[in-house]
């Protein structure tokens, strides 16, 4: 099975998705992470990338794509260009399940790279696509502007209670993006909504999504 992975920045994919993936890989799935956005500072750039191949070799990832678009300013990109490049990637890969991050959060990227990876994951170009999940990600998805638009509203849950350990150590790849407790992108706050989803299904950790179409 071909398991695509949408991270509109470089750490999305582990924060929201890290667990399943390397529970994925572990099941000799194939797992694509799409990193969309880069910045200017082209030295900072090759540090998140490298941190970013080092977290993905660690889950077991089979490919990274970086699509190098500009943070920040997808909203300012041609719509068709950017849906263009989407549809690249999932024409290539031909996914049967994907993970995008919820619309909601308070990034604009993050909206961005949903809405065109909807546009990319359309069913009438897919038939083979049997999911669509989207991840909350630390530090967007909780600090968002509290409406039922925006609410990221779980209704799938992923135990990886024996995978969280690698999750952990794909994050502290990232040293350019992690901090320290009580920010969010910390292993603390990772740790702890890892126990809240895993105490609302009753295993010790667990990832959360919202599915958005699942075809039986």
């Amino acid at each position: 099975m071909k398991v695509l992975v949408f991270a509109p920045h470089n750490d999305d994919e582990v924060l929201g998705v890290g667990g399943t993936i390397a529970k994925y890989t572990q099941s000799g799935n194939q797992v694509i992470v799409c990193e969309v956005t880069s910045g200017s500072n082209e030295n900072i750039v090759k540090k998140i990338k490298k941190e970013a191949l080092q977290a993905h070799k660690l889950l077991g990832v089979t490919e990274t794509v970086f699509l190098d678009l500009p943070v920040v300013n997808l909203k300012n990109l041609e719509v068709d260009k950017l849906n263009a490049s989407f549809l690249e990637i999932v024409q290539k890969v031909k996914p049967d399940v994907a993970f995008i991050p919820h619309k909601g959060d308070m990034h604009i990227d993050h909206y961005e790279v949903a809405m065109a990876a909807m546009v990319a994951l359309r069913p009438v170009n897919n038939p083979q696509l049997k999911a669509i999940y989207a991840y909350e990600t630390l530090s967007e998805t909780e600090w968002t502007i509290p409406n039922a638009e925006n609410a990221f509203m779980p209704n799938v849950w992923n135990d990886i209670t024996n995978t969280f350990t690698s999750k952990v150590e794909a994050m502290k790849c990232y040293q350019t993006q992690l901090q320290e407790f009580p920010h969010p992108r910390s292993l603390q706050a990772i740790d702890a909504l890892a126990n809240l989803r895993g105490s609302t299904i009753c295993v010790n950790k667990a990832e959360a999504f919202m599915c958005l179409r699942n075809v039986l």
